[in-house]
């Protein structure tokens, strides 16, 4: 009998963490197996051998973690080695039910001394000195568990020395303290890097004298920590171990506080360094003064202002001669009919009901106290200059943005499939869109990302139209509904070489959580945005910029090519680097629904644009702003501080099992296909290769490279399943998963699906979903067998329809001459909003059913145009705007979609459009006349 290899456990899962805990569930599962047959009288010299092997293994993981960490696993060596099999059951099932149910988490300081003290007091039952049972019943007390965290140490000590640091720092921790924390010591550089992206509870980190940079005994697997960090910061360590490590770690996991203890004499710590530690502590230690600095730095994460505040209030006895009759819930008590609503949302949501602005709470709209610190401490976390919050919803954010910073007829260029809340933002302020072409993915009826190249082309013919001063905004969507995120630094950096004032807006409603790990991180618009900024302060680049424009002066400046097929690099001194960031922090972290956020880094803010954003911000917020929406995002502002990086850890890694399970299973990869990286990015923005995140053969493949040198990136944690094998389009399959097993998806396509994986998912949550898509694959497979030949060729052609007949993606067509300033067309531009109020005059418009005579129209060579936005649901964007040209191939594309949800279009009446006589009187007042001669002013005469 031999166990399955440490290599194979890991090719099992994408997650080091994963494996880490199902290793210690196997060996848990293996000593239960040796305690039976030992007790069977078997001989079990091989299996304890195996067990002594794996226990060893685990002992190398765990020196990262404190628990159950190298003392647990040296006693279960111990264990083996004595024999003791019956104790070594025991104590595993012990580590396991703590480890995995977290209750390591819940240990008390005297827990975590009487285990300090008792940490070689276990043995066998029949003889043993202090038996599991002893602290279990402490750990399982029913005190109020405080938040536990970890304390790396990086030093390199000897066993006696650690023992003595440990003992030093728990002696100075009291059950009075706000939380508890216990320690892990590593030896090296290397180590150090492994320890905080392995251990996701690493909070502080305390980086001691000099230490080596190569890791002690690695293990091979987990090496692809270390990778992440830079060739530069590696060789820095040689000679500056501390500088480095700081460094490394705030680019991997800025969140976490680091402490420095050094042998230095005050002074010699250079300025830029002590910069990334919150406290120096110099020569002879002081551990109270550390102790309490590290809890300080954690309240400071901790620390909820208006949470806090709305906390306070609800506590207090107030009389209520304002609005709201159900603050305190007192509508509500007093009545006959409604006390059902008291009972299902409970007592404190209306404590915390109030139109109160005062008593530690605050306005929204101008606010000074607990919403300001509150924004502050959100700014912080997202790697902003200011944050502001917002309760209706990042639709509501995007027409913030807009018509703070951008004025009628300015030019702002988007993607043509972008959320309708873009195209309603320009209506309202009057700027005029360029549409920009993504690339599309007709095999699955979706659009990808816009190509750098062709954001450069159009600002090209911009530039060659002297129109580039027009334009205020380039406004893309990162990540996309289905998962496709672009490169923002690379997009920013090209774009402001062409266009250096040039103002961004990144919608990344589905994207708040990739601030909680370096990987998604540094594609998220507020880090690029720090790197670029870096980086132009930078020496190296200013030099490569330099040696950049002596080549660039040698170009034809007027050829298209030039501008599209070279990178182009921005002037350090002439950029201006004015970033918008809107989320809905409710898509993807904690908060209630319509809680947003908008996230701002630009340079020209307070000179050029707070005034404007603030009475943009005024017209669209309410004076009534909900505050649990508001509670709920200071809320999850510290969720992300404190857990973001483990649970959006744990969430890719679950989408990744997902993947695996799907694709190994023959039944469930019959009916339905994983999409992979080489099914939604074309090759030629894939440069890294990178084909599948998991392959049957070879198994999980790392997306740190992909996410790091390629154009645009999949989110692993969008799994799109392919069902067109099922025979059922998307919205039918949707309604099957909704109805029968009530199991919500994100969107469908014709013949897609889309699971999103996010930080609520459960493991339980996941078999599930996997267990339903067997049932319907298993009902698939058996009803096949009893199809008539016509039903069978029937589903055949189902199938067909849904996976090789599909329509093309139509990009969009053009505004209506009538609608366009520029008669000569050579750039794409048009008056939506012009169109948009146009058609609130019913007698310009009329209406054409999709199913004969707008056809007709479009055939007989009349120019048809929208009068409305038409977006069809799925796949959720505006097909139509105001003001577009109908073409056949838009036409085709809304009747294949076969969706019975169409907003924008009246199936009774059909498609709103512009009368004949409407658009040729817009276009006749689009034309120019000559000009006339003006008249002399005449001069009086005297009477």
């Amino acid at each position: 009998m031999t166990l399955r290899g440490n290599e194979e456990s890991f090719r099992d899962h994408y997650a080091s963490s994963q494996f880490r805990v199902e290793k210690w569930n196997r060996l848990k599962h293996e000593t239960e197996r040796l305690t039976r047959h030992a007790a069977a009288g078997r001989d079990v010299a091989e299996r304890a051998e195996s067990i002594a092997r794996d226990i060893a293994f685990l002992t190398r993981v765990e020196r990262y973690w404190s628990y159950p960490g190298i003392s647990v696993c040296a006693e279960l060596a111990r264990l083996c080695a004595r024999k003791s099999y019956g104790a070594l059951q025991q104590q595993t099932s012990r580590a396991v039910r703590l480890l995995v149910g977290g209750g390591y988490r819940r240990r008390n300081v005297a827990e975590l001394r009487a285990e300090q003290e008792h940490a070689h007091e276990y043995d066998d039952l029949e003889g043993g000195l202090i038996a599991p049972e002893a602290l279990e019943g402490e750990t399982e007390a029913t005190h109020e568990a405080r938040p536990h965290f970890e304390v790396l140490v990086v030093d390199a000590i000897d066993a006696e020395e650690e023992a003595a640091l440990r003992a030093n720092l728990l002696e100075m921790r009291t059950e009075d303290d706000e939380f508890v924390y216990d320690i892990v010591v590593v030896p090296s550089f290397e180590d150090a890097i492994i320890a905080v992206l392995f251990n996701h509870n690493v909070q502080s980190c305390v980086l001691r004298y000099q230490f080596p940079v190569e890791a002690v005994s690695p293990i091979e697997e987990l090496m692809h920590y270390v990778h992440m960090v830079s060739k530069r910061q590696i060789a820095r360590a040689d000679h500056d171990p501390s500088g480095a490590l700081s460094e490394a770690i705030l680019a991997l996991r800025p969140e976490l506080d680091l402490y420095k203890v050094t042998d230095e004499t005050f002074g010699s710590v250079a300025a830029s360094d002590s910069r990334c530690f919150r406290r120096v502590f110099y020569r002879q230690e002081d551990y109270l003064e550390l102790h309490l600095s590290i809890l300080k730095g954690i309240h400071e994460r901790y620390e909820t202002p208006f949470f806090d505040a709305l906390r306070q209030y609800s506590h207090k006895p107030t009389g209520v001669f304002h609005a709201l009759p159900i603050s305190r819930g007192k509508s509500i008590a007093k009545s006959n009919w409604i006390q059902d609503m008291g009972r299902f949302y409970g007592r404190n949501i209306f404590l915390a009901e109030t139109s109160s602005t005062t008593g530690g709470l605050d306005s929204l709209l101008q606010p000074t106290g607990s919403i300001k610190e509150a924004q502050r401490k959100v700014a912080r976390a997202f790697g902003a200059r200011q944050s502001y919050f917002v309760t209706n919803g990042t639709s509501t954010a995007n027409k913030i943005v807009m018509q703070g910073l951008v004025r009628p007829g300015d030019l702002v260029l988007l993607s043509h499939d972008c959320h309708k809340s873009h195209p309603y933002a320009l209506v309202l302020s009057g700027a005029q869109p360029v549409y920009l072409n993504a690339y599309p993915l007709n095999e699955f009826t979706m659009f990808g990302g816009v190509p750098l190249r062709e954001i450069k082309r159009q600002l090209f013919r911009l530039k060659q139209a002297g129109k580039l001063d027009r334009v205020r905004m380039l406004l893309l969507t990162n990540c996309t509904f289905d998962g496709i995120v672009y490169d923002p630094e690379r997009v920013m950096r090209e774009v402001l070489a062409i266009k250096p004032d040039m103002v961004f807006l990144w919608d990344e409603a589905w994207f708040a959580f990739a601030r909680a790990t370096p990987t998604y991180r540094r594609r998220t618009g507020m880090a690029a945005t720090a790197r670029i900024r870096k980086s132009f302060a930078s020496p190296k680049y200013r030099a490569r910029h330099a040696e950049w424009s002596e080549k660039r002066a040698t170009l034809d400046l007027d050829d298209e090519a030039s501008w599209i097929d070279c990178e182009l690099l921005p002037d350090p001194d002439r950029a201006r680097l004015r970033v918008y960031v809107t989320q809905s922090t409710h898509k993807t972290l904690t908060s209630l629904r319509q809680g947003s956020m908008i996230h701002v880094f630009d340079q020209d803010f307070e000179q050029e644009a707070h005034e404007a954003f603030h009475e943009a911000y005024m017209t669209h917020t309410s004076t009534s702003p909900n505050y649990q929406i508001l509670a709920s995002l200071d809320v999850g502002r510290r969720q992300l501080e404190l857990e973001g990086y483990e649970l959006v850890r744990q969430c890719v890694g679950l989408a990744m099992v997902i993947r695996r399970q799907i694709v190994d299973h023959p039944l469930l990869s019959k009916y339905f296909r994983v999409l992979r990286a080489v099914d939604m990015i074309p090759p030629e923005f894939r440069p890294s290769g990178l084909e599948r995140f998991y392959d049957r053969e070879s198994g999980f493949t790392r997306m740190e490279e992909h996410w790091g040198i390629d154009e645009f990136a999949l989110d692993p944690l969008r799994v799109t399943l392919n069902i067109g094998a099922t025979g059922m389009d998307g919205d039918t399959f949707r309604k099957l998963l909704s109805e029968r097993y009530d199991i919500q998806v994100n969107k469908t396509t014709r013949n897609t699906v889309l699971f999103m994986v996010n930080i609520g998912s459960t493991s339980g949550s996941a078999t599930y979903l996997l267990d339903v898509l067997m049932r319907v694959a298993q009902e698939i497979e058996d009803g096949a067998d009893e199809l008539s030949d016509f039903d069978r060729q029937t589903r055949a052609n189902r199938v067909r329809a849904l996976t090789t007949t599909l329509p093309p993606l139509p990009h969009f067509s053009r505004f209506h001459p009538a609608f366009v300033d520029d008669a000569t067309g050579a750039t794409p531009e048009g008056d939506m909003r012009g169109a948009f109020f146009l058609a609130y005059d019913r007698a310009q418009c009329e209406h054409l059913r999709m199913d004969g005579p707008l056809l007709e129209a479009i055939r007989s060579g009349r120019d048809v145009v929208s009068a409305s936005f038409v977006t069809p649901y799925p796949p959720g964007f505006p097909v139509l705007v105001p003001g577009q040209v109908v073409t056949e191939d838009i036409l085709a594309y809304m009747q294949a979609l076969d969706v019975k949800e169409i907003h924008g279009y009246d199936a009774d009446h059909g498609l709103r459009i512009f009368t004949a006589e409407a658009l040729e009187r817009g276009q006749r007042d689009k034309t120019p006349k000559a000009p006339t001669a003006k008249k002399k002013p005449q001069v009086p005469t005297e009477q």
